[in-house]
């Protein structure tokens, strides 16, 4: 527990049993002190693969209700701290780097060093990225191993979801393969609430980590009659290289299949017929935007890891851009973007200033929508023209920079403190203050999920109704969001089972691209080791239920929302000639009224999650 106005701390010990990890632990600590948790699981540095995630806990700035966000293979440093997890309470004086170092088995050293953002934000390829560099620069030859450095950016600053950055050292020097703790604006909470701006850490210290591969192997082996490394690769080849798709990575495998659930120009392409948007795959996606991805790294092999030991190599990389499906769907297709240099010029901006990069691509989109209906004008919003946003005489290449840039615009004005797009308190506000000035219209072209009075968050990229339901933590996948139609009711509990499973493996610090094996087999994991299977299971649904009881959920506060789940309805039934009875009776109730079909399906949704999600369950 360190208290960050002061540079004080004192260490709490959790019986194993009370507590299993970062997530039930950070949410007891949040409703109690308002804290931000950054911890690893019980398993950092084990053999197991994708055990080594730092995952993040606390009332998120932007949701405003309990939050959890997780970052790639920052949790095998971390574990060289000796210590399960970090509480942050207080703010420092002045912006601060927090130094956290631990060498062989001594007490943890921390200093506060103040900074002059501006200045570590000018180094090098800038923001986030600069305050890495920086840290390492002032603190690297401190460490007998390689550290790792958390860090924020002016989005941290101007914004209320502003991310928090970190990349693998090796050799003493950065590396391009960046990772996030993005969604939950967890970067807003750290640099606004606590005064922090980077956290250097690592040590030597040596835990007693399961590393017995023969006992692993027998798990493995009685569940799949294979080898744990065996059993690993093929769960991951959707993340590594798919043969069925000759492609990789959610970048390769996504865009691959989505064809008509293309979701482009601000989800507008969700009003267009079948034949039309797949089309628009054909040509834009599968003829350029995915060619050039697979050309360019998948031919090439240009794959990593996020810092631990992992045979999915997920990270996908073309020099020093990374590229992950939400990122560049967000600020690609949703933006009007289908090149890649026009997308990473975007998504890299947006990356150095340390955006949640999947929110502002949804601003952004939403903001080029409002330009191209002249809702809005360019100079109301600081920029120096409109979005070309239909494809009739689309030039892939040409207005795809277009585009690019005018988002780049954007992002400037979001983090300049006079700047015409002021979202220090979320672009939910921003959206009702543009409606009493401009008109309904403004608003009802953004898509959102609404979270208490001004919580927010854009909802992942699939077009179905799980990723708009009314979940207590959503914009991750904490939900049911497969293509198929599930009644409302059923879709709620759905919700819950995800939800459960998915918060199992955050507790664990275990990446869910680990899922396939890691959700059968670390229950009986945990009760082989630790001896309480049933014990922990009860702490996960006892969790849920917590997170649930306090879950603030608003009904949709746009039309585009509604149109969304009403065009979900109505493909289902005339493209892909699902028989549903119950399909067809909503298809009658939107045909009727959609607002008050779509708060009854709403509502069944919610039913069912609750009905759920209780804590004695009836």
């Amino acid at each position: 527990m360190l208290d960050a106005s002061t540079g004080y701390y004192k260490v709490l010990r959790h019986r194993v049993g009370d507590f299993f990890g970062p997530v039930d632990l950070g949410l007891h600590l949040s409703h109690k002190h308002d804290t931000l948790n950054i911890g690893a699981g019980l398993f950092a540095g084990s053999i197991f693969p994708g055990s080594n995630r730092l995952v993040f806990s606390g009332i998120s700035p932007c949701w405003h209700g309990f939050f959890i966000s997780s970052m790639g293979g920052a949790g095998l440093v971390f574990d060289n701290l000796g210590i399960n997890m970090l509480s942050i309470q207080g703010k420092s004086s002045a912006p601060s780097l927090l130094y956290l170092n631990r060498d062989h088995g001594e007490e943890i050293r921390i200093e506060l060093v103040p900074v002059v953002l501006d200045h570590v934000w000018g180094i090098g390829r800038t923001g986030v990225y600069g305050m890495m560099q920086y840290a390492l620069d002032e603190f690297g030859k401190e460490y007998s191993n390689e550290p790792r450095i958390l860090a924020t950016g002016p989005a941290s600053l101007h914004t209320d979801f502003g991310a928090i950055a970190s990349a693998p050292v090796r050799k003493g020097k950065l590396t391009p393969v960046d990772t996030w703790a993005g969604r939950g604006g967890f970067g807003t909470k750290m640099l606004q609430q606590h005064g922090i701006a980077g956290i250097i850490y690592g040590g030597t210290f040596v835990d007693d980590d399961f590393r017995d591969r023969t006992v692993a192997d027998q798990w493995f082996e009685e569940k799949y009659n294979q080898h744990m490394a065996a059993k690993d690769f093929e769960a991951t080849k959707k993340y590594r290289f798919d043969p069925k798709f000759d492609t990789g990575g959610t970048f390769g495998v996504n865009f691959k299949t989505l064809k008509g659930n293309m979701l482009a120009f601000n989800y507008r392409s969700i009003f267009w017929d079948e034949e039309k948007r797949e089309h628009l795959h054909k040509e834009f996606i599968e003829g350029h935007y995915l060619k050039q991805f697979n050309d360019e790294t998948i031919k090439t092999k240009q794959q990593k890891n996020c810092g631990e030991p992992c045979v999915a190599v997920c990270k996908k990389m073309h020099g020093n851009y990374k590229k992950d499906y939400e990122p560049y769907q967000t600020m690609g297709p949703l933006c009007g973007v289908f090149d890649q240099r026009a997308a990473e010029l975007i998504n890299h901006t947006a990356d150095s200033m340390g955006f949640d990069a999947i929110s502002v691509g949804g601003v952004i989109a939403w903001l080029m929508e409002c330009l191209h209906e002249n809702l809005i004008s360019p100079e109301e919003i600081g920029v120096t023209g409109k979005p070309v946003f239909t494809t009739e005489g689309f030039d892939i290449v040409k207005d795809s920079m277009h585009n690019a840039q005018l988002g780049v615009q954007m992002l400037h004005e979001m983090v300049n403190p006079d700047g015409k797009i002021p979202l220090h308190f979320g672009a939910r506000k921003l959206a009702r203050q543009l409606a009493r000035q401009k008109g309904e219209a403004v608003k009802d072209c953004f898509a959102f999920n609404a979270f208490a009075r001004q919580g927010w968050i854009v909802p992942n990229q699939y077009w179905t109704p799980g990723v708009i339901s009314p979940v207590a933590i959503m914009g991750k996948y904490y939900m049911h969001y497969g293509s198929d139609f599930v009644p409302p009711l059923e879709l709620g509990k759905r919700n819950a089972e995800r939800m459960i499973k998915e918060l199992m493996l955050d507790n664990l610090g275990i990446c869910r691209f680990h899922r396939v094996w890691a959700e059968e087999l670390m229950p009986t994991i945990v009760n082989d080791l630790i001896g309480c299977r049933e014990e922990f299971m009860q702490n996960i649904a006892l969790s849920a239920s917590r997170i649930t009881s306090r879950n603030a959920s608003v009904f949709f506060e746009t039309k585009r929302n509604v149109d969304m789940l009403h065009s979900f309805l109505q493909k289902k039934r005339e493209v892909d000639q699902c028989d549903h009875p119950e399909l067809l009776v909503w298809l009658e109730r939107f045909g009727s009224n959609p607002m008050q079909a779509a708060l009854n399906f709403w509502y069944e949704i919610h039913k069912g999650l609750h009905s759920s999600l209780r804590e004695f369950p009836t």
